[in-house]
């Protein structure tokens, strides 16, 4: 990949409200340009943003005619981003809980390791939800299961920077990643094409709905969708064992057969 970098925030959107903006102000005071995908939402943001994108041209409005998930989201974004030259995409969600303060870290360290994708830890405060933090634990357990120990600390934090490329690539080669399967597909796809990982910890917030707080997360559904990308990713990795095997074998038997040919030589 070359030296030379172009970033951009990347902000997917689901009936967000009002917190959508607040979250593009926040994001466009560090300076970088920013793409907001409109998910299919009904909140009225999709007009309210393309009225604000027109006067502002680093801001890029992409509106989704209905709600295809979080993961399909990011891949309309990437796509965009690609065609306008940005290189490098920094992922946050529209709700607030990321902390806009952190982008500029986030953003040079991915300029330093360009290779590398950058991956927020998440610093939890008593507004997390007991169930969402268990809930991170099991998946980061399962992760790890399917990485290299260590090298993805917190598989379902979406405040990362992704390199542009082999991000696409990822999508290609994967059936999911389109709803909320993306976070944690997305980290173990891109370990498996080795690109290094850089886990930085950052706060996050949780909102409470009084304070305008949105979450589209269910139970029962998205963890089951979670259970299903982990088993299909499992395969996937047995499959890939399994075709490198043989090739294994044939090393080890050829390597064997030179050893006590040496040896017999020697006798």
């Amino acid at each position: 990949m070359s030296s030379e970098t172009n970033h951009v925030v990347l902000i997917p959107s689901y009936n967000t409200g009002s917190r959508l903006f607040d979250t593009v102000a926040a994001a466009r005071q560090c300076g970088l340009p920013v793409i907001v995908v409109i998910d299919g939402s009904s909140d009225g943001s999709a007009e309210n943003l393309v009225r604000l994108a027109a006067d502002d041209p680093a801001l890029f409005a992409c509106v989704l005619a209905h709600n295809q998930g979080k993961g399909a989201a990011i891949l309309h974004g990437l796509e965009l981003a690609s065609t306008q030259g940005f290189t490098h995409a920094l992922t946050m969600d529209a709700d607030g809980q990321h902390s806009a303060a952190h982008i500029g870290m986030l953003i040079a360290l991915s300029i330093a390791h360009p290779d590398c994708m950058i991956l927020g830890w998440p610093l939890f405060d008593a507004s997390a939800p007991r169930v969402r933090i268990f809930g991170h634990r099991i998946a980061n357990f399962c992760t790890a299961m399917l990485t290299a120990r260590g090298a993805i600390g917190d598989s379902l934090f979406g405040f990362r920077v992704y390199p542009i490329n082999p991000l696409i690539a990822a999508f290609a080669n994967s059936t999911g990643m389109r709803r909320f399967d993306f976070d944690s597909e997305a980290a173990i796809r891109l370990s498996w094409q080795g690109v290094r990982s850089i886990n930085v910890s950052t706060p996050v917030r949780y909102f409470r709905r009084d304070e305008g707080g949105v979450s589209h997360f269910k139970y029962l559904r998205d963890n089951l969708l979670l259970a299903a990308m982990y088993c299909r990713l499992s395969a996937a990795l047995l499959m890939r064992k399994a075709a490198r095997s043989p090739r294994s074998w044939s090393r080890e038997t050829v390597a064997t057969a030179q050893y006590q040919s040496v040896r017999s030589s020697r006798r």
